[in-house]
């Protein structure tokens, strides 16, 4: 008896709803024992079971929308959730209904992955160790204008080598982007060994010269890190007539776009994933920022972002 007693840990093995899965598992059993004993055991009513086991045979209608779907969440890794999943079908000419979507990616046992943070900030505020800029954006992210608001920051990655001893050594990896604040896209990034200011410079050209179509005065935004606040890095926005921002001193939220960027990035590629080599952390992290600016739907978008802003300026 104890092994009907565990009938309930098989569910999971079944996709689909509560009692067809229990119906399932019933089903597959009666090839070792009889139905009562295991309607008794797994406290199943015997309607139910036989009302689904007439169903068990009958050729399913959603079938080829099925199998798009778990293609999709597939080709995602498993990063899409019921309303990426319906965009992605929208985009492919499939009008199906929400709700639909989301009964048929719990019955499929689709789920997608959640948002959490897990990693410290990494802190590059080393005190007034040159010249602040006044925060020109107060918290308003929005904007119609492509490349007209640009925000960066950086962020910090541990990956493992050994040594000639097979002792752990624990090393760093360090990712500057520039984000265009219209789409989110990432206009230009440099990832490094260390936190150099030649590497933000390097991305910063980049971005200016990639942002110089756009008609209104430019807005640079980052937070008050000792790299920004360095006539190295100033000096290029003023000679361009480029606004500079800052966020104010330990208050994150100031550039939220950012710190959701980071957030997403590490929750899709990098967490639960152990990299033993500069080289392959670094070429994950390429793979997936062209992922994100080209192939992945941004919900408040409706499509990728450089989808959007070549769609918006068509």
């Amino acid at each position: 008896m104890g092994l009907f007693k565990k009938a309930p840990s098989f569910r999971d093995a079944y996709p689909g709803s509560t009692q067809e899965r229990d119906a399932r598992i019933i089903h597959e059993l009666r090839k070792e024992f009889r139905l009562s004993i295991l309607l008794e055991a797994t406290k199943f009513p015997k309607a139910t079971y036989m009302y689904w086991q007439q169903r068990f045979n009958r050729k399913n209608p959603d079938e080829a929308l099925e199998k798009i779907m778990t293609e999709i969440f597939e080709e995602h890794n498993g990063n899409y959730g019921y309303r990426r999943i319906h965009l992605a079908l929208r985009e492919r000419g499939l009008k199906v209904n929400q709700k639909k979507v989301r009964r048929l990616m719990r019955k499929l046992g689709l789920k997608g992955t959640k948002f959490t943070r897990k990693s410290r900030k990494y802190n590059s505020y080393k005190g007034t160790v040159g010249k602040l800029a006044k925060n020109r954006i107060h918290r308003r992210f929005q904007t119609s204008i492509p490349h007209q608001k640009i925000t960066t920051d950086t962020s910090e990655f541990k990956y493992y080598e050994r040594d000639k001893k097979g002792k752990i050594i624990i090393k760093k990896l360090y990712l500057n982007p520039f984000l265009d604040m219209f789409n989110g896209e990432i206009l230009s990034y440099r990832i490094s060994e260390r936190p150099t200011i030649e590497a933000i410079i390097d991305a910063q050209k980049e971005a200016i010269d990639s942002t110089e179509d756009c008609p209104y005065r430019r807005t640079f935004h980052s937070d008050q890190g000792w790299a920004y606040q360095i006539g190295q890095y100033r000096k290029p926005l003023s000679s361009r007539n480029i606004f500079q921002s800052m966020s104010r001193k330990g208050n994150c939220l100031d550039n939220a776009l950012m710190e959701n960027f980071f957030g997403l990035l590490k929750q899709e590629m990098y967490h639960g994933v152990e990299y033993t080599s500069f080289e392959s952390l670094k070429q994950a992290i390429e793979d997936w920022i062209d992922y994100y600016n080209h192939r992945r739907i941004k919900t408040k978008l409706g499509c990728s972002p450089v989808h959007y802003r070549e769609r918006a300026i068509a």
